[in-house]
């Protein structure tokens, strides 16, 4: 069990006002030093603003880059690794979306997102083009299609969840929340049960010994400063190594091939662990299942068994979305469109947050070797989704409420 990250949410202000940051980066210091003296490896601190609209409403979204760049720099001399900006929401003048573009010219370490949907509004077709616009225009800054990978769209994600691009804050007063990295646990769990029954009890009984530990350390580390601890987002995130695999740990109960059939039941069985632990929660706590952050789901996936419509079929029951899809460099947007449709869909009617954060890579084809040279990745082949466009109504500009499952009568 490791953190992936402690991150900080605060609201900011254009001109950014550096003190503000002083202090959480404090504040972050002190839980990152005080987890790691206890034995925890922490990989990253992280400060998240409201979203960015709002930081600029005096200013408009002419300023987004200059923003992005002066958090850049102020959370570089507090020494916190990653910073996010928060959404440009469904009901944000259009501009706003399009200065996410910016943001990423501008800065290196700064993520930002979009909404495609919420439970208030619905979804608007006109904003899933936008957002498939926009995804396929960043994967053409740097190189590889890389970009992306600080860029998702949102449907239906509440605040303070620590895990990256997602993260934003709700308003308030400062706080800080903690992403797990747990994978390995649920493993650990499986490898030694005699039963399904003893698997989930010793999966539940290590989130809450872990989650008791990581409040206990943060919340004394924090003292009396004006920063709250908000909670843990214990999702069952994946390294890539086999080791730290979630995909290992849906096959060690008994698939074949994540992707095959019963990969509903085990991904469900999975999460019905979270959510049966007891802990101060924030975020998803849910099962991740990010493509190429899992050695296991990345073969998988090379191996053509698990496909697009087979990790949103398991989003429906556990995860977070779509995260870390290699696709085609050539994906129409109309082809993206469809995608976002889908994911915007499963979290109107489950009410659940989902996010989609989508790769398309310049110059590779379906099957192609990905070829990234990162730490945090592991590399696989470019899936391979279907790519035909909508037609008649579903090709139009109009929102599209959904009621709940909960809501019916």
């Amino acid at each position: 069990m490791r953190i992936r990250s402690v991150t900080a949410f605060a609201d900011i202000t254009y001109p950014l006002e550096p003190g503000a940051v002083k202090e959480l980066g404090t504040a972050l210091q002190a839980a990152k030093h005080a987890l790691q003296d206890a034995g925890f490896d922490v990989q990253t601190t992280r400060l998240a603003s409201q979203p960015f609209p709002d930081a600029l409403e005096s200013a408009g979204p002419s300023r987004a880059a200059d923003l992005a760049k002066d958090v850049e720099a102020v959370t570089f001399v507090h020494e916190i690794d990653y910073a996010a900006l928060g959404p440009a929401r469904l009901d944000d003048p259009p501009a706003y979306a399009e200065a996410v573009l910016e943001i990423f010219e501008a800065t290196e370490n700064v993520f930002a997102s979009v909404e495609i949907a919420n439970s208030e509004q619905g979804t608007n077709l006109s904003r899933l083009r936008r957002a498939a616009d926009l995804i396929r225009r960043v994967s053409t800054l740097g190189e590889g299609g890389f970009v992306n990978l600080r860029f998702a769209a949102l449907a239906n994600v509440q605040p303070w969840s620590p895990f990256f691009p997602a993260a934003y804050h709700g308003g308030g007063d400062p706080c800080l929340a903690v992403a797990m990295e747990g994978a390995d646990l649920a493993l650990t769990a499986i490898s030694g049960a005699s039963s399904l029954a003893d698997a989930r009890a010793s999966l539940v009984q290590a989130i809450e010994s872990g989650a008791k530990r990581v409040q206990g350390i943060v919340e004394k580390a924090i003292g009396s400063a004006d920063v709250k601890f908000r909670g843990i987002d214990f999702s069952l995130a994946p390294y890539p190594e086999e080791s730290r695999s979630i995909g290992a740990a849906l096959e060690a109960l008994g698939l074949p091939a994540v992707g095959a059939q019963g990969s509903l039941m085990a991904a469900a069985f999975l999460t019905d662990a979270i959510d049966r632990a007891k802990f101060k929660r924030t975020g998803f706590c849910g099962l991740m299942l990010p493509v190429l952050e899992d050695s296991v789901l990345a073969q998988r996936a090379a191996e053509g068994k698990l496909s697009v419509m087979e990790l949103l079929m398991l989003s429906a029951v556990c995860g977070t979305g779509l995260d870390t899809i290699p696709l085609p460099g050539s994906m129409s947007q109309d082809a993206l469109v469809a995608i976002l449709m889908d994911v915007a869909a499963l979290a109107l009617r489950l009410d659940k947050p989902l996010t989609a954060r989508l790769m398309p890579i310049p110059g590779k084809d379906a099957g192609d070797e990905t070829g990234f040279e990162f730490e945090y990745f592991a590399n696989s082949r470019v899936m391979a989704p279907v790519p035909e466009p909508l037609s008649g109504l579903l090709a139009g500009d109009e929102s599209i409420e959904l009621q709940s499952l909960a809501e019916r009568p």
